[in-house]
């Protein structure tokens, strides 16, 4: 039998928040040694539960959920969706509008599937979350990365936004809050984007699954609130802002000038009926979710529990020698930077291989966020505060003998 290989479609696909380093890890824990994992954003394995009555929705309502809802998803949970998107300012949303999916992992799958063609183009930040990419190309499209300034709080750099449009692009997405930098973009800046969008008659993708995340008494902004003229898809979920990455219930909410885009949504709904419907059970969570008490807000806040990891990651990772961090004003990340003058890395994937072997702690390197250099790693700041010290004084030991042996 001759070799089964896989298809050419995955060449460009790379998602290395579960790629080689967790391969690796997965055989240190099967010998039995203790991982300390600032690698993944699920917050179920850190402590942070579900709301109760998230939980007792879906058990109350498990009775009536074996059969399939409609493609789009149930009634109750869209018609919820749509009443957040009229207080986030989103104009002319009816119910035909809003998606159901297993996460907004899939309803992204789906996006792009429907948009793209072979050889479009689709704008993406760099860094970026590494899905968006891995669909783009499963899509046939090409991604085409626009890069963020650290220097600018790690704000889109609009000229190189603009420097990187031709006739092939067919959108621009943008990731705010924003993983894996923990950035939230201005009201100024997403205006201006949403006129790079109406001048090039972009698609706006916005993925907003951390829109309230929020720390230090940050606002966010609804991107598809700023026109009503640009055709924008809004993805969001409830894995992170009510801690159920399981129950796999996320949206998609299409707004602007549908009618122009009629050819498109009949896309987006045949792909929605070829997958039948989303987890059931999970759907009956969002009502409840969105329209019941924010306890996010008891987390991010003053003396919150993610609020004080956030400050603690920051202030040791910070201390380190060689080490600079913008400070997350979002989201569950942050995205240190590693001065290639004192660290000068050449492949950040086997650098980041050695320090799980050594220190037994999980990290992501900024290459499997699209990032070209080999200068930046994702941490995760979920673990306990223990667990964060613990965690970062290995880190910072890792890399003091790094320095000694590389003067």
């Amino acid at each position: 039998m001759k070799p089964i290989t896989k298809s050419a479609k995955l060449a460009n696909v790379l998602y290395d928040i579960r790629g080689p380093i967790m391969d690796a890890a997965k055989q240190m824990e099967e010998e039995g040694q203790h991982l300390i994992k600032l690698n993944l954003g699920n917050l179920a394995v850190f402590g942070f539960d579900a709301p109760e009555e998230i939980q007792q929705d879906m058990i109350r309502n498990l009775p009536t959920s074996a059969g399939y809802s409609d493609s789009k998803g149930i009634f109750a949970a869209r018609k919820a969706v749509m009443h957040e998107t009229q207080k986030q300012g989103i104009k002319g949303v009816t119910l035909d509008d809003v998606y159901l999916g297993n996460g907004a992992s899939e309803l992204i799958a789906m996006a792009t599937n429907a948009l793209l063609d072979d050889g479009d183009e689709l704008l993406l930040p760099a860094p970026d979350y590494p899905l968006w990419t891995a669909s783009t190309s499963l899509s046939g499209g090409t991604p085409v990365h626009y890069r963020c300034d650290e220097e600018n709080g790690w704000m889109p750099n609009l000229d190189d936004i603009r420097a990187r449009i031709t006739p092939k692009t067919k959108g621009i997405v943008v990731i705010n809050p924003n993983n894996p930098t923990g950035a939230l973009y201005s009201d100024a800046l997403l205006v201006s984007i949403v006129e790079i969008a109406r001048e090039h008659g972009l698609v706006i993708l916005a993925d907003e699954v951390y829109d309230k995340v929020l720390y230090d008494g940050a606002r966010h902004t609804a991107l598809a609130s700023l026109s009503t003229d640009v055709l924008t898809l809004t993805f969001n979920s409830l894995s992170k802002s009510y801690r159920s990455c399981g129950y796999r219930a996320g949206w998609l909410v299409v707004s602007g000038p549908k009618m122009k885009a009629q050819d498109y949504i009949e896309g987006l709904n045949m792909l929605a009926n070829m997958k039948l419907c989303s987890n059931v059970p999970g759907q009956w969570a969002i009502q409840t979710a969105l329209g019941g008490y924010q306890s996010i807000n008891d987390l991010t806040g003053e003396g919150g529990r993610l609020r004080r990891q956030r400050d603690l990651a920051y202030e040791l990772i910070t201390a380190i020698p060689g080490v600079s961090c913008v400070k997350p004003c979002a989201a569950l990340y942050m995205f240190p930077k590693l001065d290639p003058k004192v660290y000068p890395i050449k492949d950040d994937r086997q650098f980041f291989l050695e320090l799980l072997k050594e220190t037994k702690v999980m990290l992501v390197q900024g290459t499997g966020f699209n990032w070209a250099a080999p200068d930046h790693f994702r941490i995760v700041f979920l673990p306990h505060e223990e667990d964060l010290r613990e965690a970062i004084a290995r880190i910072a030991r890792f890399l003091e003998n790094y320095r000694k042996n590389n003067r």
